[in-house]
């Protein structure tokens, strides 16, 4: 009987030095799998929204978006615009919330910086940047504070001091 004690008692100090490590190793990285997994969904997810919102923008080509020229709009266009401006902003926010984070790995880096390539891109409009104060009302206060600093640069470049 002693013989059997033993081995189980053996046994159990096996499960202690190998298998229970192994098992929390296994278990962190299933973990970061799975919150890169994660990671890749919502940045897939805030592309689609991002394709739809192109989509939206070719549906009303009469307000020449994709243009850099300014161009006279109707108070009907006007409107629109205005609208979907603030579903961009709102798409941009969302990017902001949960793609940018203070401390990014390099992959991280990269899906924020695809983000922040498509702020540049809209804050180089003067018409976006004109329209921007009253859009970020009730905004997060970080997301405001670097669309801003976006949308200063941008205006730097078009006019150089």
């Amino acid at each position: 009987m002693t013989d059997f004690k033993d081995w189980m008692e053996l046994a159990s100090y096996v499960v202690t030095v190998v298998a229970l490590p192994f098992a929390i190793i296994v278990f962190i990285i299933e973990q970061r799998r799975e919150r890169a997994n994660e990671e890749e969904e919502i940045y897939l997810k805030l592309a689609d929204d991002y394709g739809s919102f192109m989509r939206l923008v070719l549906e009303n080509a009469d307000l020449k978006l994709r243009s850099r020229t300014r161009t006279l709009l109707d108070e009907e266009q006007t409107e629109r615009r205005l609208a979907i401006y603030s579903i961009l902003v709102s798409l941009f926010e969302s990017a902001y919330m949960l793609v940018f984070e203070d401390k990014m790995n390099r992959k991280q880096q990269r899906m924020w910086q695809s983000w922040e390539d498509f702020m540049h891109e809209w804050c180089a409009r003067e018409d976006f940047r004109d329209a921007l104060p009253a859009l970020l009302h009730g905004e997060d206060p970080d997301f405001v504070r670097t669309i801003e600093r976006i949308a200063s640069e941008e205006a730097g470049r078009q006019h150089p001091a």
